[in-house]
Order: C-alpha cells, then sequence, then structure tokens
C-alpha cells in the first residue's frame, strides 16, 4: 500500500524558511511525478510545485522563486525548501503522487507563517 508522510511543518516568522520532507513506501519511488499541495483556512486545495521523474519541475507562480523542490531516490524522499516565507503562505501543505489514475495523498503538515 502506498504511504505518504509528511514532516518539518511549523510556526516561522515572515522571511524565514522551513523544509517539508515527504517520505514514501509501497511504490517505486523513481518511477513517479510527485508533487506539493496546500490548503489554507476556508480554500481549496491549491497546486504548489511538482517534480518529475527526470527531476524537471514545475511551480505555482505565488512560490516561484522562493520555494524549490527535489526529490531523493536513494532515500524514496521528496522535499519542499520554502524561503522568504510570506503570510500568505500559511496552510496545510500535503505531498501528493498519482499512480495509474489514483491520487494518493498524505496526511499533511501546519505551515503558519506569523509574526
Amino acid at each position: 500500500q502506498v504511504q505518504l508522510v509528511e514532516s518539518g511543518g511549523g510556526l516561522v516568522q515572515p522571511g524565514g524558511s522551513l523544509r517539508l520532507s515527504c517520505a514514501t513506501s509501497g511504490m517505486l519511488f523513481s518511477f513517479y511525478t510527485m508533487g506539493w499541495y496546500r490548503q489554507a483556512p476556508g480554500k481549496g486545495r491549491e497546486f504548489v510545485a511538482r517534480i518529475g521523474r527526470v527531476g524537471n519541475t514545475k511551480y505555482a507562480d505565488s512560490v516561484k522563486g522562493r520555494f524549490t523542490i527535489s526529490r531523493d531516490n536513494a532515500k524514496n524522499t521528496v522535499l519542499l525548501q520554502m524561503n522568504s516565507l510570506k503570510p500568505e503562505d500559511t496552510a496545510v501543505y500535503y505531498c501528493n503522487t498519482n499512480i495509474s489514475l489514483v491520487d494518493y495523498w498524505g496526511q499533511g503538515t501546519q505551515v503558519t507563517v506569523s509574526s
């Protein structure tokens, strides 16, 4: 069974940094595109970033230049380095992959940006 487990969230001041991690199991990690999404209070889930099998990346305009997604195929892990954080980045962040047209999600990790 596919499992995704996020970690690394927390409370940070505006302008600060956090690194999120998503550990996976039950899947051939290197075969699949991995993504990060987020959901702010009262809003729908939105795309943040994704990384393909060969390391190609795509970002939401709102995080471009501040966030960096990467993957470690040896550790079956995907990372999201978040710099220059803003209050509007406050959300629950979810790791995602799609395997054979089925979406898999982690439980999410809370990121709060506040002074």
